[in-house]
């Protein structure tokens, strides 16, 4: 039980930055362009606008794709509720990795959507 317990409380906790951090990129986003913290990649930095829009757009998909695997997490740990260590980490495990899977692929919507609104240099198309 104590296993489980941890597992999920692991589970659950990239899901719940995704939600605070995209809360946070929505309604505080960075003021300015920084090297530190925010949305950082070649296209977002480009100008002040490009930045306020990356923060905008992935808050929002952030907020949206924790909240969906918050829910699907908690699932599908109460299907290994009961079960052996092996299957709670297996499942675990397998949980945590799709969640870095979703986190990292976030960024290809982001981009795709900087592109579609910014040219090259960060001009409003």
């Amino acid at each position: 039980m104590g296993f489980w317990i941890f597992m999920l409380i692991c589970t659950l906790m990239m899901p719940a930055i995704m939600i605070i951090f995209g809360n946070v990129f929505v309604k505080h986003p960075p003021k300015t362009i920084n090297g530190v913290y925010g949305y950082r990649t070649s296209m977002s930095t480009k100008n002040q606008e490009t930045w306020d829009f990356a923060h905008n757009y992935c808050g929002r998909l952030w907020t949206k794709i924790g909240w969906i695997t918050l829910f699907a997490s908690i699932l599908s740990m109460l299907f290994t509720f009961g079960k052996g260590e092996n299957a709670v980490g297996f499942i675990g495990g397998i949980l945590m990795s799709l969640q870095c899977v979703v986190l990292v692929g976030s960024i290809f919507p982001v981009e795709f959507a900087l592109k579609k609104r910014f040219d090259k240099d960060g001009n409003r198309i």
